[in-house]
């Protein structure tokens, strides 16, 4: 009965379902476009798709492909650091103070981009998976 019960173990551990998709757990984003939006003056402006495969990013972008890519990190609690530029976010003035990740689905992958402008004032844009 010893030496059942090691063998009867590890088989359901072989057979048990593994979760396949990225997330927070193994460091990665789920693959894809994520569409960035800023809540502006009563409506919703497009700041670009910011396009993740692996742990490599490129964007944001409004007309698709033909960017450099960067790499990304992704800590144990969520947070995104960008390893490279990041469009507008990391231009004239602006710079990323902290991104967070705040749903890791397949489908429903999420992000908040909290940038600081040039003046001081910090803007939130929130990015989602197409």
């Amino acid at each position: 009965m010893r030496r059942f019960l090691p063998c009867l173990a590890a088989s359901l551990l072989l057979l048990a379902p593994g979760r396949a998709e990225a997330g927070i757990a193994d460091g990665r984003l789920p693959e894809g476009s994520y569409r960035c939006e800023v809540y502006l003056l009563g409506m919703f402006l497009t700041l670009g798709d910011i396009h993740i495969k692996g742990t490599v990013y490129s964007g944001p972008a409004f007309f698709g492909g033909g960017q450099p890519g960067y790499n990304y990190q992704l800590s144990p609690n969520g947070e995104i650091a960008w390893l490279g530029p990041l469009g507008g976010f990391t231009s004239g003035g602006n710079s990323v103070a902290l991104t967070q990740v705040t749903d890791d689905g397949d489908r429903t992958a999420s992000f908040d981009i909290i940038m600081r402008q040039r003046d001081g004032a910090f803007t939130a844009s929130t990015c989602t998976i197409r």
